[in-house]
């Protein structure tokens, strides 16, 4: 779907597609030193986007998805992460019932500063960008828009347990519910509130005060040929992180991955962590321009959205950039 607009202060929240492509000046990426970080596994990653698949579509209240649920609970656990659940039923667009469960996994629970990584888990029902409309009812398998950024995060706390984090807290947050927004055959008035529905409810029950210094929210990170431009809703928010993110893609070699551009506004996960939870918050998602309209990609929201069209290489670059700069913090 693509929206035409400034970015939306908003009573609800927008969740996943492009409101405005719009002209900036590149951002000064923020100078990096050296940093003693481990070494970001794509093939680990790569496995965890496979394993989340072999459940099927994790589609809103199918077994699928509960599976998974556990399973993502589960390997969080198994890297010394502290995870706890938060479950609701939230309203689906058309009134449905749905029962969300966000996910979060914290290392160094007991540090006083925190950094906020999320990405949302859970499948499209519906493959309504698909080119042939007989697929536009299918359910979409999400290998990259969905089980990347959860993968990515399994593959960072897998790291970081053994790293000295100091008083730096790393908290793992998985969304659901985001991509059960309005579909295209659906005439549409005002669908914002349909879309990022986990988000938006995480936002406004956060667990224990929850704060953080700031966000990263992963979205569709392990697409091929993914380029990732500067989004522009995350420069109005936290531009002091696009700059530390950006420069350290720069500094790891990775600028041909991070665009130095802007992409556009895109209406995410994010925009209710940085409305509602007021966490500055950024948002990594890719941005094809050659493409348009599809500009997230060639299989968004497609049936093609399978592990076939997974690139490590976009999983190493988007990954290894996030852990290096994870492991600059300081208190």
């Amino acid at each position: 779907m693509i929206k035409i607009g400034a970015i939306v202060v908003l009573a609800g929240v927008i969740g996943g597609y492009f409101v405005k492509q719009k002209t900036a000046k590149p951002v000064e990426e923020e100078q990096i030193t050296q940093v003693n970080a481990p070494v970001f596994n794509a093939d680990s990653a790569y496995t965890y986007i496979a394993e989340q698949c072999n459940f099927g579509p994790r589609t809103m209240n199918s077994e699928a998805h509960e599976q998974c649920a556990q399973w993502i609970v589960n390997k969080f656990k198994s890297f010394g992460c502290t995870v706890s659940e938060q479950k609701a039923t939230l309203k689906g667009y058309d009134g449905t019932p749905l029962k969300a469960t966000n996910i979060m996994a914290q290392l160094n629970p007991k540090a006083s500063t925190r950094i906020l990584l999320c990405a949302h888990w859970d499948s499209r029902p519906w493959a309504d960008n698909d080119p042939d409309k007989a697929n536009w009812k299918k359910p979409v398998m999400a290998a990259d828009d969905g089980a990347s950024g959860v993968a990515m995060m399994l593959e960072l706390a897998r790291n970081l347990k053994s790293h000295n984090l100091g008083n730096i807290g790393i908290d793992f947050v998985c969304f659901d519910a985001e991509d059960w927004g309005t579909p295209e055959w659906v005439e549409k008035t005002n669908d914002e509130d349909t879309w990022a529905l986990g988000a938006q409810y995480w936002s406004r029950n956060l667990p224990n005060n929850y704060t953080a210094r700031y966000g990263i929210l992963l979205d569709m990170v392990g697409g091929k040929n993914a380029k990732f431009y500067i989004e522009q809703a995350s420069m109005t928010y936290a531009p002091e992180i696009v700059a530390k993110v950006w420069g350290e893609a720069a500094n790891a070699g990775y600028s041909n991955v991070f665009i130095n551009q802007t992409g556009g506004a895109i209406t995410d996960d994010h925009i209710p962590v940085n409305q509602i939870a007021k966490i500055p918050t950024i948002d990594i998602i890719p941005y094809y321009p050659e493409m348009s309209p599809n500009i997230f990609g060639p299989v968004w929201h497609t049936v093609n959205d399978n592990i076939n069209n997974i690139d490590r290489k976009t999983l190493k670059a988007i990954g290894q950039t996030v852990m290096n700069v994870l492991c600059q913090e300081k208190e």
